[in-house]
């Protein structure tokens, strides 16, 4: 029998190797391999195919199972990002940066569901459990039935899930979980595995809905091992900027709903507060018709959502000019530049170009391009746009203007909020309606004359 021997694993890829390298030879990233620990060769030092295990059960694709119950909690947007509810026995991990509003969202939602009727714990590894009454008592959640516990030891936390037999626990957060059969310091890529590993299959054994909390590199990606992201069943991104009070919650994987699917919301003096309609939020500042100004309308999971690019041109004094993009793919916004400048004759050379998406909100969808080159257009020419028009579309690097999906539903929510004009591609299947007045372009060159008169 082969020697069990130590291999080294890349955290970000999860490739493995036989000696640690500073570079992982997979994916590229520096100082990503961690030790992995042998595997056991299983009882009494037998293999595998010496030593017979159970008989798995196993059914029929064509068998009829009736969907997984689910449980509204009550906050409209947060139920949205579940898919329609919590599921029980659904593993949740929610990542978010440094004081954005994690706890206070998850605590909001926990009272929510625990006056819905669910056993509830609440395990804090961060913060004792008098810091966490004090902001139950400044959101008024003090009289909430949610058993509060203070801990970071896994194997006590699971032995009193055990004996609790809850319907929801939240663990805020897993970087401080610690299991003790694991030899490495907590928040180690052993520890935060081992111990996700433990919690997610007490959540499948139990039928008990866990929800962690996950800390967030530089990058924005939750730290520690992605295989993490791999066991739950879904993913969210709490995002925001502190110098704006909206707050996010994005589901970027979702087993039991759409993914990219957003829940918006407020930060006030008294926690977090929904937001029905965030397209009126986005664009409630926005004055009178400006050179720069965009209004694009998007896609976000299953709901249409407006927002305004803003956007500044100015010459600049600097050998490399200056691309600040906020909110917007910076790739993007610079593949977009060179068509303007390759195929329109437009140059940005000697420019600075900064971009910003108005509100905080991070727009990911390619139907943001059209939108994006007329906002820069606008600046570099000093046009405005017409007050009352949206824009959608992707641009090829031919500089083809490419249809988008949904294009009913952005129209729609375009004209519930009194704008009667789009643009979009000329494939677009919709004729516009509901007193919108659709335009269809074929290219961004045809775009270019009809609204800035060059090209």
């Amino acid at each position: 029998m082969a020697k069990n021997t130590i291999s080294f694993t890349c955290t970000k890829c999860g490739a493995v190797h036989k000696k640690w390298n500073g570079r992982c030879d997979s994916c590229g990233e520096w100082n990503t391999l961690v030790e992995e620990a042998p595997l056991s060769a299983g009882p009494k030092g037998k293999s595998l195919g010496a030593s017979k295990g159970r008989l798995v059960g196993l059914s029929s694709l064509s068998e009829n199972e009736a969907p997984p119950p689910r449980t509204l909690c009550g906050m409209a947007e947060f139920d949205r990002v579940l898919g329609g509810g919590l599921v029980a026995g659904s593993a949740i991990l929610v990542g978010g940066d440094p004081g954005i509003g994690k706890s206070t969202l998850l605590l909001q939602a926990v009272a929510h569901f625990a006056m819905k009727g669910l056993k509830t714990l609440y395990i804090s590894g961060e913060e004792a459990s008098a810091q966490v009454r004090m902001r139950a008592q400044r959101l008024g959640l003090q009289h909430a039935p949610v058993q509060l516990g203070a801990e970071t030891n896994l194997r006590d936390i699971i032995t009193t899930m055990e004996a609790e037999a809850p319907d929801l626990v939240v663990i805020d957060s897993i970087q401080t979980m610690w299991a003790d059969h694991v030899e490495s310091a907590p928040g180690s890529v052993s520890q935060v595995r081992a111990a996700c590993h433990e919690l997610v299959t007490f959540a499948k054994r139990r039928g008990c809905s866990v929800i962690l909390v996950g800390h967030v590199t530089k990058e924005g990606q939750i730290a520690g091992p992605r295989v993490v992201e791999h066991m739950v069943d879904t993913v969210l991104y709490f995002e925001g900027e502190r110098g704006h009070q909206f707050r996010i919650l994005r589901a970027v994987k979702n087993r039991f709903g759409p993914a990219a699917e957003i829940g918006v919301f407020e930060m006030t003096g008294a926690g977090l507060a929904e937001v029905s309609n965030p397209s009126a939020l986005f664009l409630s500042e926005r004055g009178q018709a400006a050179p720069g100004s965009a209004v694009f309308a998007g896609i976000e999971g299953t709901r249409p959502v407006l927002t305004e690019i803003q956007a500044l041109v100015a010459p600049s004094s600097l050998a490399s000019p200056r691309r600040t993009v906020v909110g917007l793919d910076s790739g993007r916004i610079s593949t977009i530049l060179a068509v303007l400048e390759s195929r329109c004759g437009i140059p940005f050379t000697g420019l600075d170009v900064f971009l910003n998406v108005a509100g905080g909100m991070r727009v990911l969808e390619p139907a943001a391009d059209l939108a994006a080159a007329a906002a820069l257009l606008s600046a570099r020419e000093d046009v405005a746009l017409p007050a009352e028009m949206v824009i959608f579309g992707e641009i090829s690097l031919s500089a083809a203007l490419r249809p988008v999906g949904q294009a009913e539903n952005r129209l729609k929510e375009a004209a519930k909020l009194g704008f009667s004009q789009a643009i979009a591609p000329s494939g677009t299947k919709t004729e516009g309606g509901d007193g919108i007045e659709l335009k269809k372009l074929p290219d961004l060159v045809t775009f270019v004359g009809d609204m800035f008169g060059a090209g």
